[in-house]
């Protein structure tokens, strides 16, 4: 009998919690004519960038790319109030050209500088408030943090990859 309470009590919390989920997620966002012209995001306004029309070199395949996992997560405070309310943790994962991997390792510590100023100022700018998983906030993070690679380490940085994003409440 002790036993057949808590697995009750389990039970219907996770019910509920299911239940609850499902009928508060939002409807999806319909896209604008915009984000469909576009689907990237806006380009950078850099004397650097080049358009799509501008850029004359070949595709690269996809075995052309590998991927620098960077070893630690970022743990980015959520603060409001000058308190800190939250913590989101980041994964993050580079991708270069096939062979520049090492490099990424060897510049790892000017990267991840770059990457926290970037995390820190989405945080700063209510980035991880609200619905922060929405595509709209994931493209500008990442947009924001490749251009921080670049600007940290060269061109050769073709993306960033957002691994694992969790914010934990304080």
């Amino acid at each position: 009998m002790k036993l057949i309470l808590p697995l009750i009590l389990l039970l219907v919390g996770t019910g509920g919690g299911i239940a609850a989920g499902l009928f508060l997620t939002p409807a999806a966002e319909e896209p604008t004519e915009e984000a469909m012209a576009n689907p990237c995001g806006p380009l950078p306004e850099d004397d650097h960038a080049m358009t799509a029309a501008e850029d004359h070199s070949e595709p690269e395949a996809a075995s052309d790319k590998e991927y620098a996992r960077l070893n630690n997560q970022f743990v980015v405070p959520v603060v409001s109030n000058e308190q800190v309310q939250a913590l989101v943790v980041v994964s993050l994962s580079v991708e270069v050209p096939t062979g520049e991997k090492d490099f990424v390792f060897e510049q790892e510590p000017k990267l991840r500088d770059a990457f926290l100023q970037v995390l820190f100022d989405h945080a700063n700018l209510g980035g991880f408030d609200g619905q922060f998983t929405a595509t709209t906030n994931m493209r500008n993070l990442r947009t924001a943090l490749r251009n921080a690679a670049r600007e940290a380490i060269g061109n050769q940085v073709s993306d960033v990859l957002i691994l694992e994003l969790v914010r934990q409440d304080v």
